[in-house]
């Protein structure tokens, strides 16, 4: 009986052993690769984004980190404290620059050489990385030259670690240089060429990549699984705001709605509304390069709308503020790279609603201000009535059938058609009407 039990076993052990032999290595073992994407600019939300990926990648002992990039560029503070989480990771990082037709420009560029291994899709382009000043400041030549040269000895340290090719990145510094994928590869700026993730991870298997501390690693990644890390509701919420023509509208929807409460109070809702919207631009504006020239252009549009509602100037002001406004959209955001700028359509479409919104909502209420109160005290001045008693100086009269006091300058006979001159507390100041005298 115990041989027989004993032949069982071993004849499960040998199918079992037998079943790995034939399907590999059984899924909890299967190497997992942490997938990030930057599809967007590099600013402080899609950093923060992929410094929490990297960090998650190493506290779960990932194999890999994949960081697939598709970026215009960004900020040099984002884009450094990005490098800096690729260099402190234990878990290596593979930057690819996918799908094809995708770009890793300006920024884009650095990180992608900052990767343990660098791999492009067919048909990308990376490089254009020679630093830009923001803002419209005139900084002069000299410190030109060493924003430049700081640039140019941050490229070339990264290549180095990397064991890369420094004299080339380099050009793309200093020389705006973009590279497709073969340049890229014939210049030993990357590592590899592949169409997907997956012939990515397929390609690295087994290679030794030089990581930062000039140790070595073997990169095991045969059957790894790809686990996805995406963005937070609230990263996403925040780097949907931090699109330029999405801030611009939050902005212009802040300025009608507050211009609303203004001009009639006690609505509430607007105010609310427009308080929240403009905070929320101004949080995004705080992440973009805003260009002075931008701001003061728009703030005059809002003025010449104003002006527009008190002069009557045809619709010359109005048409030079919309001119204005939409002038000052397209500059307001001061970046080389036109995926980071504000479009024309989008220009367009807030300003025409915002300039008729204020126009007409300022008219409205200046009307509203000359219109004569015909209700309360106030409504009582110019009416006509009839003096009920002899005013000498003070008597009685009515005023749409109601007696009240009055008193006269002139002594008014009774029966004389009056009219309402004053209002002194609870008596009426008033004087004959010409034609009854």
């Amino acid at each position: 009986m115990k041989s027989r039990r004993a032949g069982l076993l071993l004849i499960l052990a040998l199918a079992v052993a037998g079943s790995k032999a034939v399907f590999g290595r059984p899924p909890e073992a299967r190497p997992r690769v942490v997938l990030l994407t930057l599809d967007q600019m590099i600013h402080q939300v899609s950093a923060e984004y992929i410094i929490r990926g990297i960090k998650l990648a190493n506290e779960t002992q990932a194999d890999a980190v994949l960081l697939e990039m598709d970026t215009p560029g960004g900020f040099n503070n984002s884009m450094r404290a990005i490098i800096q989480a690729i260099f402190d990771s234990h878990v290596p990082v593979i930057t690819y620059v996918a799908p094809s037709g995708a770009s890793a420009a300006s920024a884009g560029f650095f990180i992608l050489l900052a990767g343990d291994a660098a791999v492009m899709a067919p048909g990308t382009t990376s490089g254009a990385a020679h630093p830009v000043v923001i803002g419209g400041v005139q900084i002069g030549k000299t410190m030109e030259e060493k924003i430049e040269n700081d640039a140019a000895s941050y490229i070339r340290s990264i290549a180095d670690k990397r064991a890369r090719n420094s004299k080339l990145a380099e050009e793309g510094v200093r020389q705006s240089r973009s590279f497709t994928e073969k340049e890229a590869l014939d210049g030993h700026l990357i590592d590899a060429i592949a169409s997907t993730p997956q012939d990515v991870l397929a390609q690295l298997d087994g290679r030794t990549v030089k990581r930062v501390n000039d140790t070595s690693l073997t990169l095991h990644l045969v059957a790894a699984v790809l686990d996805p890390h995406v963005m937070t509701r609230r990263e996403r919420l925040f780097s949907w705001i931090a699109d330029p023509n999405i801030a611009f509208l939050l902005g212009a929807l802040g300025v009608a709605c507050l211009y609303l409460e203004f001009t009639h109070p006690g609505m509430i809702a607007p105010g609310v509304v427009g308080a929240v919207a403009l905070v929320l631009a101004l949080y995004a504006f705080n992440l973009l390069p805003i260009n002075a020239l931008g701001v003061l252009l728009i703030l005059l549009a809002i003025g010449l709308f104003i002006l527009e509602a008190y002069v009557t100037s045809h619709g010359a002001l109005a048409a030079g503020g919309v001119a204005a406004m939409v002038i000052g959209a397209l500059i307001l955001v001061e970046s080389p790279w036109p995926e980071a700028r504000i479009r024309l359509s989008t220009a367009l479409g807030v300003t025409l609603p915002l300039a008729a919104i204020i126009v007409i909502l300022m008219r409205l209420a200046l009307a509203a201000q000359r219109k004569k109160a015909v209700t309360g005290m106030e409504g009582m001045l110019g009416a006509l009535g009839r003096a009920q008693t002899d005013l000498d100086p003070e008597g009685k009269v009515m005023v749409r059938g109601e007696i009240w006091d009055a008193r006269a300058k002139t002594k008014i006979l009774k029966g004389t058609d009056v009219g309402v001159r004053e209002i002194d507390g609870l008596t009426l100041v008033v004087e004959p009407r010409p034609d009854s005298c």
